[in-house]
């Protein structure tokens, strides 16, 4: 369907030296997982095998006696006939291997045989792949786990057929902090705040290309998020449970739909009293992993001190919660948001929308996310490392002051000397305060 940077990660894995471990894929459902598995398997191996333990009964019960290869690979034949196992030459595809515990245990045995590699997909293997009641084992030291997000802003503007020289101009300028020409800036913010709404899960991409209507888009929005919600019982901790624990299915339900509320506040801290007026963190913390784990949220944690290392000095107790997707978030806004985010009035929920949209972005570059606030008023919506240095990041909805950064930059018990600054505006420099817009974050 469309190109998808994580092919190159495949393609490392597939040449990597030594005895191959198995590649797995996990992510949240509808990133496009399975159509990027099968298009690489199609394209580098002679026979792909594909099992979808979804859709395919009669596979599962393949994998409830001993786990020899041969006669796995028998069996295999058996239900998909034209199935060729060639050593050497061969992959086979496990696609929703959530949905069979033992297949998963068969990882191990299938890469100590080493005829044929193994790629698995699972979209909740964090919650419910380790199945402790129903599995073999899992394979500790055969797979490598790679996680798979939706596509990021500089995917979006490939689906839409943007030349890749256009995008080398945009990065050449980011370089060496010039100003982009004015046309392209105007298009690009038009995409940039395409993107805010549409997000990045391709079958949502590829209907809004397909269609241009921000109305399909928000109905398919919709009815994923309901699918969502849905799984949020369907697979709750079955590696523990005998029965769905009602009381946790309700605390995953509240943090989920409070995400807006919490992100429109002034201070976007989230607060465990907008759940209920006695919610405790330790009641909501399980229920706020779970989400984690499930892939459709990013945490965003308070620091006590802008210095090296970022990680140790995060406050476990004290974040904020972005969406995964901002298309999702924008879609659980109300239902005139698209149209406002598009045409500039953004409203009360100005602020939330851009802030999620660079944590979104950042989460997809594989970065950590860490904010600063502290009770006198300085406030940084992120901090983070860019080549290797400590930074400030700033996102502004509108023009906006960066007196906060100011502060902290002038302050030698800080370890930043950078800011930048997100906002509509075009490249500039002013002291060691970087403007860029938005759709630059890709590069940071």
């Amino acid at each position: 369907m469309f190109k998808r940077k994580i092919i190159s990660e495949f393609e490392k894995w597939k040449n990597s030296d030594g005895k191959k471990k198995a590649l797995v894929v996990k992510g949240l459902r509808q990133i496009g997982k399975t159509y990027s598995v099968c298009e690489f398997a199609k394209e580098n191996y002679k026979n792909v095998i594909y099992v979808n333990f979804k859709e395919n009964e009669s596979a599962k019960k393949i994998f409830d006696a001993d786990l020899n290869v041969d006669r796995i690979t028998v069996d295999i034949s058996a239900i998909l006939p034209n199935s060729h196992f060639e050593a050497g030459n061969t992959v086979i595809i496990f696609d929703e291997i959530q949905e069979c515990a033992n297949a998963r245990s068969s990882i191990k045995p299938f890469c100590e045989d080493g005829r044929f590699d193994i790629i698995a997909t699972g979209s909740l293997l964090g919650i419910k792949g380790y199945n402790k009641k129903k599995s073999k084992g899992v394979p500790t030291g055969f797979e490598r786990i790679i996680y798979m997000k939706p596509m990021d802003f500089e995917e979006f503007l490939w689906a839409k057929g943007i030349d890749e020289n256009v995008i080398s101009y945009l990065r050449e300028c980011y370089e060496t902090k010039t100003p982009v020409s004015e046309a392209t800036h105007t298009a690009m913010l038009r995409y940039f705040k395409e993107y805010i709404c549409v997000g990045g899960l391709p079958y949502i991409v590829d209907r809004f290309i397909s269609t241009n209507d921000m109305n399909v888009v928000w109905q398919e929005q919709h009815d994923i998020i309901e699918e969502y919600k849905d799984d949020f019982g369907k697979h709750l901790d079955e590696n523990e449970n005998e029965e769905i624990d009602l009381a946790l299915l309700g605390r995953i339900n509240r943090v989920f739909e409070s995400i807006p509320a919490q992100l429109a506040k002034e201070n976007k801290k989230f607060v465990f009293s907008v759940l209920e007026k006695k919610g405790r963190s330790e009641n909501y913390q399980p229920a706020i992993q779970w989400l984690y784990d499930f892939g459709i949220i990013n945490l965003c944690y308070n620091l006590t001190s802008i210095t090296d290392p970022l990680e140790g000095n995060k406050i476990d107790n004290i974040f904020k919660i972005y969406m995964q997707d901002s298309g999702l978030f924008v879609s659980m806004l109300d239902r005139d948001s698209a149209a406002k985010i598009l045409s500039g009035d953004l409203g009360f929920y100005k602020g939330a929308i851009f802030e999620n949209i660079i944590a979104d972005s950042f989460s997809k570059q594989d970065r950590k996310l860490y904010y600063f606030h502290k009770d006198s008023g300085l406030e940084i919506d992120f901090v983070s490392k860019v080549k290797d240095k400590i930074s400030l990041i700033e996102v502004k909805a509108t023009t906006g002051n960066t007196k906060s950064a100011n502060t902290i930059l002038k302050n030698p018990q800080y370890e930043a000397d950078i800011c930048y600054k997100l906002s509509e505006n075009n490249v500039g420099i002013v002291g060691n305060k970087i403007t860029i817009p938005y759709y630059m974050v890709i590069f940071l």
